[in-house]
């Protein structure tokens, strides 16, 4: 489709947004305003083939998840977004690669809403931030069923906690939705650009 190549092309150098100038971040605005406007499914959340899955993000301008590159001795590695449309779930999943041994995860889990055709609310509950090897972490499609059959991880695991919903909620609307790409907007004015896995 017109539009797709020149917004994954914009968005191929900047590491999801950690290395873009004004620059790049203006013409990925611009490109994603594009393909936006000719998304080719309108009603994305009836579109649960394609919604639902896990998706890996390509490009965001949220400072929340750009921030977790800022550890010391380590690097934010692949970021998804993980959709369970059966039960009303999202989950994110951040990889932050360190030394040996010593490469961790940053999960959370939410509830999702739907409140319209493309947009639904988002509600934070639980979080999860520890090492991959002591979580049994290898990928977000093996590592979900386990979050959800977990109440609780042990601190030798990492720090489980609760999510304060009142104060962590939030809106997600679905922009654009095809075979293997999303574009979403936040309510904080984030853009999300995320490609099926």
């Amino acid at each position: 489709m017109l539009g797709k190549a020149e917004l994954l092309d914009a968005v191929a150098s900047v590491n999801r947004g950690i290395n873009s100038s004004p620059s790049d971040r203006t013409a990925i605005q611009a490109a994603a305003t594009t393909l936006e406007e000719r998304n080719p499914t309108p009603e994305p959340l009836q579109a649960t083939a394609l919604l639902d899955g896990d998706w890996r993000l390509l490009y965001t301008t949220s400072q929340e998840l750009l921030n977790i590159d800022r550890i010391p001795l380590a690097s934010l590695g692949p970021i998804y977004q993980c959709i369970r449309l059966a039960e009303n779930r999202i989950y994110n999943i951040a990889e932050v690669n360190g030394p040996p041994l010593l490469s961790g995860l940053v999960a959370v889990a939410a509830t999702l809403e739907p409140v319209s055709t493309q947009r639904v609310n988002v509600g934070f509950e639980r979080g999860i931030v520890g090492l991959r090897q002591a979580l049994g972490y290898q990928s977000p499609a093996q590592f979900i069923p386990v979050l959800q059959s977990t109440p609780k991880f042990s601190l030798l695991q990492g720090i489980d906690f609760r999510i304060k919903r009142d104060r962590q909620t939030g809106w997600l609307e679905v922009t654009y939705l095809d075979d293997d790409l999303r574009i979403g907007r936040g309510n904080q004015g984030s853009l999300f650009v995320l490609k099926k896995v």
